[in-house]
């Protein structure tokens, strides 16, 4: 099980490094190799240092949820640029304290960093049952406690 793990894992980097870089002479595509085998190699050893469970969440819901979250990056993107060229669109920050029913640590981390990569919010704080979120409107933190994100990756949580 594991070593198709790190088998599918190195591929996965294969194929990011190969989308990213385009290159394909001969020198870097031999460190590019080098790479993926350095760091297939040091996972290796933190999965052996810390005994998590080896867990892969690449499935159709993943990547759905990549594709929405996608979606929203360019839909705050465009939403913040607005505001940043538009003096009548407030820019008022402001933090919350939003509550968590995510119990999984690996998809709360998820979820925390997905705040943070949404334009105009930033998680500030982890809590048990919380997180801390600033952002540059109100709106922005109604939308996160109306749930949408919470409970596309709740869908993930179910499957682990």
């Amino acid at each position: 099980m594991k070593t198709i793990y790190y088998f599918i894992l190195a591929c996965t980097f294969a194929l990011f490094w190969m989308l990213l870089s385009g290159h394909s002479s001969v020198l870097l595509l031999t460190l590019g190799l080098a790479s993926i085998i350095l760091v297939t190699w040091m996972v290796s050893r933190m999965d052996r240092v810390d005994n998590a469970p080896v867990r892969m969440l690449f499935s159709i819901k993943f990547f759905s949820y990549l594709g929405w979250l996608i979606w929203q990056v360019i839909v705050t993107n465009i939403d913040v640029a607005r505001r940043i060229w538009n003096p009548s669109l407030p820019i008022k920050p402001v933090s919350r304290k939003i509550k968590v029913n995510i119990k999984d640590p690996l998809i709360k981390t998820i979820y925390a960093n997905s705040i943070t990569l949404t334009p105009g919010t930033v998680t500030i704080e982890v809590g048990e049952d919380y997180f801390v979120v600033q952002a540059l409107n109100a709106e922005g933190l109604d939308e996160l406690e109306e749930g949408e994100m919470e409970r596309r990756l709740s869908c993930l949580e179910e499957r682990l």
